[in-house]
């Protein structure tokens, strides 16, 4: 859980840092918000192959030089003196975080009865999910005070303590022969409307999301210190969603992936719409907020179940699909961004999110009997 809150956390920093960022080293915000593009393209390219050549290692073997990879590139990102070293730097992050979410989830998962899986994957997305409510809220207030090079620097501590005791306690065995190393209930079809529905999602969410900083402070009017207590908010929600769908998941396993990208489609367009009223922004943040962690954690529980063949490397697409989302909304976004505003973003998100609930309604509906 601490490696996965480590990870979530380098990955979102630049969010938040994104204008010390850029002042520092002297480029605009849109080449800053490439540090999550190419974050996200990595992962999505990487996902696969890591996960097809490690597929017979030892998972504590893996995970521990996931997390060996996290402490040195985090190092490096914090001691670049430009901005091309400090995009090699995230690309070393990204390349261990494509591989860590599809090993994470069957070591986890196959510690436990497969009727309470759904639990322990949302105990791992409460951690990642901490990482919006504490860890970039943090490293946003640090990097302004300070520099951003101080909170980019925090997760290679974490991301040690965690390989130390994954490293030291963690067991060893073969891969395949691990309790959840295959999906409960194989349907390829389903397998292919989540991973296409989670794409869609994390591409309208990201397209927004990445400039949430700038669209609070020009279209909502909120000061800076308003926005990183907002930023704290949009986190708590996270978490909160993915507390309460957390607890449904096992029952309601469909559903649950359906509604969080329903409220995602309703939070991003209720931005655009009414944003300009710092109520209804609010609001509309939450319900934003409320629903990104549950998107993820749902596909990845979907991952576990409808899994055609082995569940790590299902994983691996479903997070590589995933990344591959958040690279092209951070690239869309930074393409609206320019020419059309930054409100502008979250109509765009918005409505590749409602194209999302699109995929999920007829693939539902595939699936009932004629």
């Amino acid at each position: 859980m601490l490696a996965a809150f480590t990870f979530n956390t380098a990955e979102n920093l630049p969010v938040g840092l994104l204008e010390v960022i850029s002042a520092s080293l002297r480029v605009s915000l849109s080449a800053v918000g490439l540090l999550i593009t190419g974050y996200g393209v990595t992962v999505a390219v990487a996902s696969l192959p890591l996960a097809h050549v490690t597929r017979s290692v030892p998972r504590r073997h893996v995970l521990t030089g996931l997390l060996a990879a996290l402490v040195v590139s985090s190092a490096a990102a914090a001691l670049a003196t430009s901005y091309w070293l400090l995009l090699g730097a995230r690309l070393l992050t990204a390349l261990a975080q494509a591989l860590f979410w599809a090993v994470l989830g069957p070591v986890a998962a196959g510690l436990f009865a497969p009727r309470v899986r759904g639990r322990v994957v949302a105990a791992l997305s409460v951690a990642g999910s901490l990482a919006l409510v504490l860890g970039v809220p943090a490293g946003t207030w640090l990097g302004r005070h300070t520099d951003w090079r101080t909170p980019v620097a925090v997760p290679a501590a974490l991301g040690l303590v965690s390989l130390v005791t994954i490293a030291v306690l963690l067991p060893t065995s073969r891969p395949q022969e691990a309790p959840a190393a295959y999906g409960t209930g194989p349907d390829a079809r389903r397998f292919v409307t989540v991973l296409a529905a989670g794409t869609l999602s994390a591409t309208g969410a990201f397209a927004g999301y990445t400039y949430v900083v700038e669209f609070l402070g020009e279209v909502g009017g909120f000061s800076p210190s308003a926005v990183s207590a907002l930023l704290v908010a949009f986190g708590a929600a996270c978490l909160t969603g993915t507390a309460v769908t957390g607890a449904l998941l096992d029952r309601f396993p469909h559903s649950s992936l359906s509604t969080a990208v329903a409220v995602q489609a309703v939070g991003m367009l209720g931005l655009y719409a009414v944003g300009t009223h710092p109520v209804a922004a609010v609001v509309f943040l939450v319900l934003t907020g409320g629903a990104l962690g549950p998107v993820f954690m749902a596909a990845q529980n979907a991952m576990l179940l409808c899994a055609p063949g082995r569940t790590d490397i299902a994983l691996a697409a479903n997070s590589g699909c995933y990344n591959a989302g958040i690279a092209a909304g951070a690239a869309l976004g930074g393409l609206v961004l320019p020419s059309a505003g930054v409100r502008d973003t979250f109509l765009a998100g918005g409505l590749l999110t409602v194209a999302a609930c699109a995929v999920l309604l007829r693939g539902g509906r595939a699936r009932q009997p004629v």
